[in-house]
């Protein structure tokens, strides 16, 4: 079961990440850019011509890793987990190759209860190796499913977070879609994201799922490409923030339309595989500027 103290004061080495267009361009494939060779502006991600960067690509730059499987000190059931939540902010727009240095640190530890899981929070921090300006803030929420009940016997827990923003409860103003791929996590894997979970169907079953499972930050990818498009005229540099919740899991090959409210300051936006009537990605909020 999960170790509360170790957990809570785990940090990364500082991890510098050198990469290039190739890398940039795999990474806009991987969420599911590039299905229409005639859409030219999606063309400007996933080819060298005018190079372009998702802002949602900070998710997998100078990363620790698998760290909960490869520190087993930390006493967490690497099987069991998901990605709760995702949010990215941007001070600058990624460069489309370089050099950047990240490390990661656990911010909260949230025991919800015996047979209820724990939430374990973090933040990564990334700057440029030459100039050291800070380029963005990731913050995650990872679901650990098998490790609730660690504060039973008077170890230490802390307070959750508020609970995000709602959806509306309006009719949506407007719905975007894409479209997954069926070897979707197959080729996101190559980003950097290993996790046996998302390639291997034994690992699935045995999480409890039928089949392997597309990375959520897969599924955020796709979001931030289809919000970019309609919301920023596909230019990187007027999607400033974006945050979402894993509400449940997608499979590769499914079909997401996007439930999109402008709240002025921000877009609300909710995911769905209208298929299943599974909500995949809720409390949505991204921050669009004009210019």
């Amino acid at each position: 079961m999960l170790n509360y103290e170790k957990v809570k004061n785990w940090k990364s080495e500082v991890v510098q990440h050198a990469y290039d267009k190739k890398d940039v361009i795999l990474y806009a494939l991987g969420v599911g850019m590039g299905q229409d060779p005639q859409n030219e502006n999606a063309l400007h991600f996933v080819t060298e011509n005018e190079l372009r960067v998702l802002p949602s690509m900070a998710t997998v730059l100078a990363t620790p890793g698998f760290w909960m499987r490869d520190h087993p000190e930390l006493e967490i059931d690497c099987i069991h987990l998901v990605h709760g939540e995702q949010k990215v902010t941007l001070y600058q727009p990624l460069p489309a190759g370089g050099s950047v240095i990240g490390q990661t640190r656990v911010t909260r530890v949230v025991d919800k209860g015996i047979g209820k899981g724990a939430l374990v929070y973090s933040e990564r921090q990334l700057t440029n190796s030459l100039t050291t300006e800070l380029i963005a803030t990731c913050e995650s929420m990872t679901f650990c499913r098998a490790d609730g009940g660690f504060s039973a016997n008077g170890g230490g827990s802390d307070q959750p977070l508020a609970t995000p923003d709602a959806t509306p409860e309006r009719p949506p103003e407007q719905f975007l879609e894409f479209q997954t791929r069926t070897e979707s996590a197959l080729l996101y894997r190559l980003s950097g994201d290993l996790n046996p979970l998302h390639s291997d169907p034994k690992v699935a079953k045995s999480a409890g799922f039928p089949r392997p499972i597309l990375h959520g930050l897969a599924t955020y990818g796709g979001a931030c490409s289809a919000l970019l498009n309609a919301y920023c005229e596909n230019m990187p540099i007027r999607l400033t923030s974006m945050y979402a919740r894993f509400s449940s899991p997608t499979f590769p090959g499914d079909r997401i339309t996007i439930e999109c409210w402008n709240e002025g300051t921000h877009i609300a936006f909710r995911a769905r595989v209208l298929e299943r009537n599974a909500v995949v990605l809720s409390h949505g909020r991204a921050i669009c500027t004009t210019t």
